[in-house]
Formats: structure tokens, sequence, C-alpha cells
């Protein structure tokens, strides 16, 4: 049970309704999630522009890799499992690859790069070394690719920290944070 409410659609704020009907239009549901953020019309605003704005950065493939590896370092067992489920049904990666992503690899090199430098930030708060960059940098990544990591992994961390400070049921199939 959610230590915070998580108001149904017709139960939350007036302000967040019309946010909550269009997560409901493209998702055909309205995750846990994002009734628990609809408690605060501006937090749920906030979330939703940030993240639409960010699903225009990198593949879906390499947004969900680096939601895994960021949920598996936060220990947040709803955004593992709902990543989980969105990158075996979604970004179709397989689950050898989701493993990989949750251990901060890909066995694709150029998301390889990313992923571990998602998680790095992620383990490190950001506190990196010059060889970290330079890792990004020679996979391929420029400055503005490597603001928008760094923009993804803020993303995760607001809605991993959320989680687990609520305690929110997860209404996705349930994967473990201790296994890797």
């Amino acid at each position: 049970m959610s230590r915070l409410l998580v108001p149904t659609i017709d139960s939350a704020p007036e302000a967040s309704k019309r946010t909550l009907d269009a997560v409901s239009k493209q998702l055909g549901v309205v995750p846990n999630l994002f009734r628990l953020i609809g408690n605060s019309p501006t937090a749920l605003a906030a979330f939703a522009s940030f993240q639409g704005g960010l699903s225009k950065t990198f593949d879906v493939k390499t947004r969900e890799r680096i939601a895994l590896a960021v949920a598996q370092v936060n220990g947040c067992g709803y955004c593992l499992s709902a990543h989980t489920y969105l990158g075996l049904n979604v970004a179709k990666i397989s689950p050898e690859e989701i493993a990989m992503n949750r251990n901060g690899r890909s066995s694709d090199a150029k998301a390889n790069a990313a992923v571990q430098f998602a998680a790095a930030v992620a383990k490190e708060r950001g506190h990196l070394e010059n060889a970290d960059i330079a890792a990004v940098r020679e996979a391929g990544f420029t400055d503005a690719q490597i603001v928008e990591i760094v923009a993804l992994v803020a993303e995760n961390t607001f809605t991993n920290y959320l989680n687990e400070v609520a305690k929110t049921e997860i209404d996705f199939p349930v994967v473990h944070t201790s296994g890797r």
C-alpha cells in the first residue's frame, strides 16, 4: 500500500485531470506513478513537459536502457518493473539486453557508452572523472547529447525517488531490484 495518496482520475485535483486524461489516451491506462504525481498539478505539469521534451532526444531503446540502469542504481522496484515492461513490449529490447542494461551495459556499442555514462552519473551523483566524459564523446556523443543523457538521468531519478518515498504499488509485472 502506498504511503502517499494515489488518486483515481476522478478524485485527482481538477488541474491534473487534463494531463492524466492525455496519459490515458496515449497509454490506454494511467499508471500509478502519474496519478501519484497528479496530487500536485504543478509537479505533474512540469514532469509531463520534461518527459515530453526528452522523448525527442534518443530513440526509445536508448531511453529505456538508461531508465533501466538508473532504476537499478537507485533501487526503485516500481521503475525497474515499469521500464522492464516498456523495454520488452514497447522498445522491443531482449531480456538479455535488459539484464545488461540493469548492470549499466548494452550489447550495442554506442548504447553501451550512453548506458555506462548514465549509470555513472546516477551512482556518482554527477561527480565524474574527465575519462567518463572522454569515453562518451569517443563513442560519438555530442555535448548536447551528453546534456540530454544527464537530463534523462534526472527525469528517472525523480520518479525513482518519488516512488521509493511513496512506496507506490507496482502496477506492472514485478521485477525486484536485487536480481541483476
